[in-house]
């Protein structure tokens, strides 16, 4: 009997998409058979987006607050493998990709059923992986593999090409100066070899040893910089998420959390890096090592 094979996803692109389709290819011509859905949710996200409702996201989605979903119309009630595709928003899962997460549907299949997620991210993905991660394990699922795709230009270079092709819907090279935005082509190529490596492990039964394969072929990497940022951020935006929510009128709020984004990333990361580099890191290694670690497992029990 063939594999059967369901890969669930969220886009408004079509990126994730392309993604999908290349690292499920392999898999198929092995001889799975490979079901796609795509999340919809009732009242979607327009795609590009307007800043306001870009922003006006944000506490909802770093609360983890779901939106009704339509249904998943999911044709087999048990699969070999299931695929997540998900991308964070505000540093935690997207609102459509938590909401399935919360599906009583979706959580009941996916119930000890091998699973591998596939991030899509302009770089800062670790604060939504944890969280995809421990809900996938709450639901009783076996998370069995990771891959964590980025934008792999600098930080503040990836910053303004993803919000010109957030707010433009073109994924174009921004003035002719700046470089397309989003995982690069040749990346997403890559997949197809994640994809290959999956189907072996599918076809020998057993997923031991598959992320370790995984990450020597560069399916996830972490940089320190990132990592730090991130780690700080995290905390902040809660706090932003928890008062905004709160809030009558959030607009002003809103419009206040954009500024403090813009600032933080273009004045207050440097300095803290910099503190940082001259005052902890050359302290720290024991400690960075073992974060980098917790967030390269598939399963942090």
């Amino acid at each position: 009997m063939p594999k059967k094979i369901l890969a669930i996803y969220y886009t408004q692109s079509g990126q994730m998409g392309e993604i999908i389709d290349t690292f499920t290819r392999p898999l198929a011509v092995a001889g799975a058979i490979v079901e796609k859905v795509i999340i919809k949710p009732i009242v979607d996200y327009n795609f590009p987006w307007t800043g306001k409702r870009f922003f006006s996201v944000m506490p909802s989605c770093v609360l983890g607050i779901p939106v009704q979903l339509e249904p998943l119309g999911i044709k087999e009630k048990a699969y070999d493998l299931i695929i997540l595709g998900y991308q964070p928003w505000f540093l935690s899962p997207s609102i459509p990709s938590n909401s399935l997460l919360q599906n009583e549907e979706f959580r009941a299949l996916i119930k000890d059923t091998p699973v591998v997620t596939v991030s899509e991210a302009r770089n800062m993905w670790l604060n939504a992986f944890t969280r995809v991660r421990n809900m996938l394990k709450d639901a009783g699922a076996d998370l069995v593999g990771n891959i964590a795709l980025v934008d792999k230009h600098p930080n503040v270079v990836s910053f303004i090409t993803i919000f010109y092709w957030m707010l433009s819907g073109k994924k174009e090279r921004y003035l002719n100066i700046f470089p397309k935005p989003g995982v690069s082509e040749e990346d997403i190529a890559a997949t197809k070899e994640f994809g290959e490596t999956v189907a072996k492990y599918l076809g020998i039964g057993s997923w031991d040893g598959m992320q370790d394969e995984l990450l020597k072929q560069k399916a996830v990497e972490i940089h320190y910089k990132l990592m730090f940022i991130e780690a700080r951020a995290k905390p902040i935006f809660a706090v932003w998420a928890k008062f905004i929510d709160k809030r009558k009128n959030r607009a002003p709020w809103l419009a206040a959390f954009k500024y403090y984004l813009f600032i933080a990333l273009f004045l207050g990361a440097p300095i803290l890096l910099t503190l940082d580099a001259v005052f902890l890191k050359p302290f720290s290694s024991k400690r960075i090592k073992t974060k980098k670690l917790n967030y390269l497992q598939v399963n942090n029990s």
